[in-house]
């Protein structure tokens, strides 16, 4: 098992050097001069210079690079060209706001994905069956953008319930930030909920066709203890897995469903960057991104080995 944690720490740490080596390459391939940008219309040759210079680009891209990543690897990602403002605070200003997103969604998903998917499968080929098919079919099919837009117009212009938009922390206004994250979360959570349903349920069906379920059963076990104590627990594994991959989908930022409920986050930011060609926080934003995406993905392959020892010791 310890072998098998080394052995994915070191492909994961290869990886984000290969990620960091892309982010910083792709976006100084965007288009348009961010000194320029940042400068405005009107400035001399030498503030020009001057900016350029201290904001290094006037180096090798190679000099460049080598900079950056020495400054990421202690916490400092840069300041922005736009505002001046570090990059690391940037992000960290945005960060709450996207965890709260995230880990709300995924619980809307969790909550939808489990019941769902397993009474479909204890009912298969029945009439549930075949409607929660449906729901988790048009979950997946539906733009998360029209989704919201249609949860504004129902919930907040119509009904009043809920704000269409917004962000306020949990620590100055718990029930208004429950508020502000019910629709945004709804929105994103179905779509992840309608995906995990077909996977917890073709994952509980693969489980109950196996020969140790069917002996549990010759024994005379509860249908509930069969479920509870041999089907739900072996079907988690690969359930396990595509949660994480939503998980850290989600982390990485939900940017057009930000957008749409103006809901302060990392993908509204590295959005705003794109548009300002605003390199430190684009780079900043975007190796965030890949940080977390192949963190959570560790996470559950530890997981992943913990709930089926084999994988640990193959």
């Amino acid at each position: 098992m310890t072998a098998y944690v080394l052995r994915r720490a070191l492909q994961a740490l290869l990886v984000l050097v290969g990620v960091s080596v892309a982010v910083f390459s792709l976006v100084h391939l965007v288009p348009g001069d961010p000194v320029r940008l940042a400068l405005g219309t009107r400035f001399d040759q030498e503030t020009y210079d001057a900016l350029r210079e201290r904001s290094g680009l006037d180096e090798p891209l190679l000099v460049q690079y080598l900079d950056w990543a020495g400054r990421a690897l202690t916490g400092d990602l840069g300041v922005s060209f736009r505002s001046g403002e570090t990059v690391t605070g940037l992000v960290a200003e945005r960060l709450p706001a996207t965890l709260s997103l995230a880990l709300g969604a995924i619980v809307v998903a969790l909550l939808m994905a489990f019941p769902l998917g397993l009474l479909a499968a204890r009912r298969r080929g029945t009439a549930t069956d075949h409607a929660a098919t449906v729901v988790s079919q048009a979950g997946i099919s539906i733009p998360d953008f029209w989704l919201g837009i249609l949860l504004i117009l129902v919930f907040s212009l119509t009904l009043g319930w809920l704000p269409s938009g917004g962000y306020v922390p949990l620590t100055e206004d718990p029930l208004g930030w429950l508020q502000r994250l019910v629709l945004p979360a709804v929105t994103v959570g179905v779509v992840s909920g309608s995906i995990l349903t077909r996977f917890v349920r073709a994952s509980v069906l693969e489980v109950m066709a196996q020969d140790h379920t069917r002996t549990a059963r010759a024994k005379g076990l509860r249908e509930r203890v069969v479920l509870g104590r041999h089907v739900v627990r072996n079907a988690l594994v690969p359930v396990v897995t595509v949660t994480g991959i939503q998980l850290a989908y989600l982390l990485s930022g939900v940017v057009v469903v930000e957008v749409v409920f103006a809901f302060p986050g990392l993908g509204e930011l590295a959005l705003l960057a794109v548009r300002q060609r605003d390199y430190p926080v684009l780079q900043g934003a975007v190796l965030l991104f890949a940080v977390v995406f192949l963190l959570v993905n560790l996470l559950v392959d530890l997981l992943y080995a913990a709930l089926d020892p084999r994988i640990g010791t193959s």
